[in-house]
């Protein structure tokens, strides 16, 4: 009797999963797919605001305690470090930033949602729409940040236009690999900590391959001496992508 209740759910599920080979040469069906996904998301976010929101308010209000420590000190905006200090500053902000808004990309979601997303989309136009989706998000806010650090802090960036586009990369790198990172650490129960320990070797690379663009840029330098960098960054980004697109329909069949 139980069987016979649940052979529709297991015909259902077989189905899926010989839809989900299909995805694979279905490059327009998967575009559709991630369209309506990150529709879908965009549309979420504009009726709550809860990350956004949440996010910016971290931003500004670690920006303005940064700026009153810096004025305990006076002259330090003066000193030769300084300029180092505010490069690396702005990244650590951006870095717990971005944890904080794409962490819950997929510890939010409810286990009836995931399933009904299941019987829907393929697992690779999820992935792809939640990490374009926080390439969104985290581009606006690092903006933003940008904007709210040039106005309480002295600027030293001899370069704005090229450390600008440093920011825009940080943003899509952070995006990328939290993304796939929560993904992994929603499928061990949503635990923090596992998604701190597997995100440290790859974020800790990123980090120091923005701060040498970030501070090329600072300096005024070439803007050719930081092309390299700036390659192996879009690279280590082009393999989280590439690695999320293959890993995760197996994650999402658990």
């Amino acid at each position: 009797m139980i069987n016979a209740l649940l052979q529709p759910y297991n015909d259902l599920m077989t189905a899926k999963r010989l839809t989900n080979d299909i995805h694979y040469i279905c490059p327009m069906q998967l575009v559709n797919q991630t369209w309506e996904l990150l529709k879908k998301e965009i549309m979420l976010e504009w009726r709550s605001k809860y990350a956004f929101n949440g996010v910016l308010l971290y931003v500004v209000s670690t920006v303005f305690i940064c700026y009153i420590s810096f004025n305990l000190n006076p002259g330090f905006d003066h000193s030769n470090g300084y300029p180092v200090v505010w490069n690396v500053l702005f990244w650590i902000i951006m870095l717990f930033a971005s944890v904080n808004a794409i962490a819950k990309s997929f510890m939010q979601e409810s286990k009836a949602r995931l399933l009904y997303y299941y019987s829907i989309a393929s697992p690779q136009a999820i992935i792809l729409s939640k990490t374009i989706y926080n390439i969104m998000l985290m581009s606006l806010l690092s903006v933003l940040a940008l904007l709210v650090y040039q106005v309480f802090f002295t600027n030293t960036v001899g370069d704005l236009l090229f450390y600008f586009l440093a920011v825009l990369l940080g943003s899509i790198s952070f995006s990328t690999v939290f993304t796939m990172i929560s993904a992994i650490a929603s499928k061990a129960g949503n635990n923090g900590t596992l998604m701190a320990i597997l995100s440290f070797p790859v974020i800790i690379p990123v980090i120091l391959l923005l701060i040498r663009i970030s501070k090329n840029a600072m300096d005024g330098l070439e803007r050719s001496l930081s092309y390299s960098n700036m390659g192996v960054l879009l690279a280590i980004n082009a393999i989280v992508i590439a690695t999320s697109m293959l890993l995760f329909p197996y994650l999402w069949r658990d």
